[in-house]
This record gives C-alpha cells, sequence and structure tokens, in this order.
C-alpha cells in the first residue's frame, strides 16, 4: 500500500481517473436533459442576447441591460459559438472543461505542497472531482465552478510569492481580475483571508514586501476587471452603470449581514455536499492522526484558506450551498494529504449509504412512493437503482481484496450520480424541457405577432427558441395586465398554472407540463377570460 502511495505515477493515473470520470459525467448529462430553467436557460439567454446584438461588453436579459453576472462565462459561449456554430452542446461543457482544468490545477498544487508525497496530488484531484456537489455544478451551466479555477489560479500565485518568486503577485492578480469578470467581488473574500495568515502558514516572511506584494496583485486585479467595466459602464447606460458599480458591490455587501439564514445553516449541508468523503469515518481519523503530528506548512495553507472563507459565508444571509464550491479544492486537498499519511481500510458507512440510495431509487421506480411522487412526469427507472446497490457490493468486495479504498468510494460516487441522473430522467426531464414551448413563440414572433411572458420572465425563451425579438413583461397588477390584452387582441400570452391538469381544457396553440404545474401559449382574449376573477380560481391561474 505505501508503495503504491510512493509512486509518482500512481499520482498521474488518478488525474487521468478525475478526467475520464468528468468525461463520463458530461455525456451523461448531455444525453438526459437539456438546459434547465431558470438559471441555465436565462444565462445562455443573456450570452445569446449578446451574440445577436453584437454587442460583447454589456449581458442583456430579454432586451434589456443585464447586470447581475459579469460577461466571462457568456464570453465562452461565445468563443464555441464562434468556432463550432450556434448550438446548444457548447454551452454545456464549459463548465465540465474548467473543472477539467481545475482537477489540473489541484494536482499541481498539492504537488507544490507536499513534493515528497506524490500521490496526495492525484488523490486530491480525485477526491475533489468526485465529491457530490462539485460533481452536479461540474455539469451544469452556473459559475461556481469557473470562480474555484481562478481561486486555484490565485492560490498558485500565492504560493508562488511565498517561495520567493515575484511572479506570484502578478498571478494573484490576474486570478483576482478574472475572478471579478466571472463572478464579481467575490473572488476577493475566497482569495484575501490567505495572503493575511500568510504569517501563519509561512513563518519568516518579510510583512512589508508580502503585503506590498498583495497591494499590487489587487491594484492589477482592478486593472483587468475595470477594463471591461469602464466600456461596459459607458456602453450599458447610468442604470447599468450603476448596478455594475454600486448595486454588485456595496449594496450587496449591506444585505449581507441581515442574518436571513442562522449562522450555522452550512454545517449540517456539508454531508451532503462532500459526500462520500465527509461521511467516511476512516478520513476523519486519517485528519485526527494529521493534527496530532502537527500541521505542516501544506496542511495549514488549506486551512487558511478553507476556513476563514466558511466562517465568512455562514456570517453573511446570502446563503446558497454552491457558494462553497470554490473551498472544496481545499478540503479536498487536506484530505488526500491524511489519507496518504494513514491508508483507509473500512468503506462500509459510505458503501451503505449509497447501497440505501440504490434501494430507494428502485422502490420509487417499482412504484412504492407513487403518492409522494404526483408531482412528477413519470416513475424513475427502476434498474438504474438495482445498478447502484450491486455497484456497492462490488466496491465494498473489492476494498475487503485490496482495492484502494479511496478509489473505490471515488468511483462508486460517480457511478452513483450518473446511475440516479440515469434513473429520474423520464421522471423530471419533461418537467424542465421549455424548447418546445420556446419554439413555438418563434414561431409566432415569425408571423409578426406580439408575445406576452404573464409572470416575471427570466428570458428562459430566447436561446432555446433562437428568438430575435424580446417578451413583452406587464408586471404584476391584473388590472394593467387586462387593460393591455384587451388593447392588443392579436397579441399572443404565456401562461403559467399551478396544476398541470388543467391543459386539456384550454384552448392553446401550445401547452406543456412545466416545473410541477403547466404552461400555455394561448390568444390575448382567452388570457384576458383567464385573468378574470372566476377563471383565473377556475384555472388555478399561477399570479
Amino acid at each position: 500500500m505505501n508503495l503504491f502511495w510512493d509512486s509518482e505515477a500512481s499520482g498521474r493515473r488518478l488525474l487521468w481517473l478525475s478526467w475520464l470520470v468528468l468525461a463520463v459525467l458530461a455525456a451523461v448529462v448531455l444525453l438526459t436533459r437539456t438546459l434547465t430553467p431558470i438559471d441555465e436557460t436565462r444565462y445562455v439567454g443573456a450570452a445569446w442576447e449578446m451574440w445577436l446584438r453584437g454587442d460583447f461588453l454589456v449581458p442583456f436579459k430579454n432586451g434589456e441591460p443585464y447586470s447581475h453576472k459579469p460577461p466571462f462565462f457568456f464570453w465562452m459561449f461565445h468563443v464555441g459559438w464562434a468556432l463550432f456554430g450556434i448550438n446548444e452542446w457548447w454551452p454545456r461543457l464549459v463548465a465540465p472543461l474548467f473543472s477539467a482544468g481545475a482537477s489540473g490545477l489541484v494536482f499541481l498544487l498539492a504537488r507544490r505542497l507536499w513534493p515528497q508525497q506524490p500521490a496526495t496530488a492525484g488523490l486530491s484531484a480525485l477526491m475533489l472531482t468526485t465529491s457530490l456537489w462539485w460533481m452536479l455544478f461540474s455539469t451544469t451551466t452556473m459559475f461556481d465552478v469557473l470562480l474555484a479555477f481562478w481561486v486555484l489560479v490565485g492560490m498558485h500565485g500565492v504560493l508562488a510569492a511565498a517561495d520567493g518568486r515575484r511572479w506570484g503577485f502578478a498571478g494573484l492578480g490576474v486570478a483576482i481580475g478574472m475572478g471579478a469578470l466571472t463572478k464579481g467581488p467575490v473572488i476577493l473574500l475566497h482569495l484575501l483571508p490567505i495572503t493575511l495568515l500568510a504569517p501563519w502558514w509561512n513563518p519568516g516572511l518579510p510583512r512589508r514586501r508580502w503585503f506590498g506584494g498583495v497591494v499590487l496583485a489587487l491594484l492589477l486585479g482592478a486593472v483587468i476587471a475595470l477594463a471591461w467595466a469602464i466600456p461596459a459602464g459607458l456602453s450599458g447606460g447610468k442604470t447599468y452603470r450603476n448596478a455594475i458599480f454600486w448595486g454588485q458591490t456595496a449594496n450587496r455587501m449591506v444585505a449581507s449581514f441581515a442574518h436571513k439564514q442562522p449562522i450555522w445553516w452550512y454545517l449540517p449541508m456539508l454531508p451532503l455536499l462532500l459526500f462520500p468523503w465527509f461521511v467516511w469515518p476512516d478520513l476523519w481519523r486519517a485528519l485526527a492522526g494529521l493534527k496530532r503530528e502537527g500541521l505542516d506548512r501544506g496542511a495549514r495553507f488549506c486551512l487558511a484558506w478553507l476556513l476563514p472563507v466558511l466562517i465568512a459565508f455562514s456570517l453573511v444571509s446570502g446563503k446558497q450551498q454552491h457558494y462553497l464550491i470554490p473551498l472544496f479544492p481545499a478540503f479536498a486537498m487536506l484530505a488526500a494529504r491524511g489519507l496518504v499519511a494513514r491508508p483507509a481500510r473500512r468503506v462500509v458507512l459510505p458503501v451503505l449509504l449509497v447501497a440505501l440510495l440504490g434501494v430507494l431509487l428502485a422502490l420509487a421506480g417499482a412504484g412504492v412512493f407513487r403518492a409522494r411522487l404526483d408531482g412528477l412526469a413519470a416513475l424513475p427507472l427502476v434498474w438504474p437503482g438495482v445498478l447502484i446497490c450491486v455497484a456497492a457490493l462490488v466496491a465494498w468486495q473489492a476494498v475487503r481484496r485490496g482495492c484502494q479504498p479511496s478509489v473505490a468510494l471515488a468511483l462508486l460516487s460517480a457511478l452513483a450520480l450518473s446511475l440516479t441522473l440515469i434513473s429520474a430522467q423520464p421522471a423530471i426531464e419533461p418537467l424542465y424541457d421549455i424548447k418546445p414551448m420556446a419554439q413555438a413563440i418563434r414561431k409566432v414572433q415569425q408571423q409578426g405577432a406580439t408575445v406576452v411572458n404573464l409572470q416575471g420572465y427570466h428570458a428562459q425563451y430566447q436561446f432555446l427558441g433562437r428568438l430575435e425579438a424580446p417578451l413583452v413583461e406587464l408586471g404584476d397588477d391584473p388590472a394593467q395586465q387586462l387593460a393591455w390584452l384587451k388593447g392588443h387582441p392579436d397579441a399572443y400570452v404565456v401562461v403559467y398554472f399551478r396544476d398541470a391538469h388543467v391543459l386539456n381544457t384550454i384552448p392553446a396553440l401550445h401547452q406543456q407540463i412545466y416545473r410541477g404545474g403547466a404552461v400555455a401559449l394561448v390568444s390575448a382574449q382567452e388570457a384576458a377570460t383567464l385573468l378574470g376573477a372566476e377563471g383565473g380560481q377556475r384555472h388555478a391561474l399561477m399570479r
């Protein structure tokens, strides 16, 4: 076993295995689901509107400047469209590609922190790649894995600067600037604490030179971000300019300490987010042994990265599980360091939990929980749940016969998620596949008719329908909605319902189930009827 952990070749093999896992997961997701409303379709829709306008400075959402996100993610979509033409698959590959890049950066960072334990690098990459929430968001068109990539670039810069390489501060500055272009000023929350704690994890630093370099890195990051923000603010108008310079900084900071969620909100989430590693007793025994021996420089580096940011996110109110994604590399490296020092031998608890998942999936597919699954389009498939149970048994037996427990758990975790996605596809995909509605809207617009969205619109139809005109948004006042519809009898309206059972009672150009309810494209006259007090109650119209 020690020979395995001391082998540099084994570390490289684990890195390649992590990339193979990502490729399989990306393929499964591409085959089992489309772009999902509301977030994925909104972000690709913003990039689509930029592409249509030929405006690569200011993102747009339904014809209006979109200030909630910077443009780097959208630019990555444009690169693929420029190379391969307009398509749906490229935007869905951007996050997996950056996830693969992040795994490579973790490998290199762990190798620099623990050069005498080469397998730690590969195990760090594999443990990161097969953590549950990392796998999910590596296959989702969201910003967090891209942000994690730039955080890792910044960590390489910090470590290089601590080792006396001046280019490290330039790397830190680039990471700050690109992170700001990816998800805004939150990049500072991820990168600044470890620089402030550098005298703890790297004793003997000349403090004046160190903190002077950090200031220069901040200035470089600001220059990179402002190189976009200033011309974009001038181009996007006063409202957009105020939003990106004020709303994305001071306003968010003011709102962030309202404590809408309790301070401990993240803690019970960690076993799920970091499954299977967080629920593995042998891992915690290995980390306890690491603590008893005394923390080395690499372990302190990971703790200085992980703990201050986790505490900061616990203090602010705007809590979402995926906000912690950029912290996963620190946990993976620390965990790998402990396991290499004290290899695990048992995998009973995480394997049992995976087997339990398989049993629940199989029972759900067999109809045992039919009453609780009424909102799904169909029952899940049975056979993936059975295969998960078989895979759990195989993993347990493989460990008993000498297979590396961490490798067995990693592969079991990735296989379980892949099979769960396959099992859930017929049950969930029809609820979120809005491409038919988007295409129906496009046909109406091509005939010259105006299309109205009766509820709050998140631009979810813009890209999937390749729409070239925005939808009209009428606000929330039913009286104003009704007046507009009566004044535009030739328009068509997208109407949402709480109950999908009403679809057969409504005359519509197109109708389908949608996110637990239903959506229909109807004439303005029909929409006006539905907006009436009796009609709205009769059809459970969503207000």
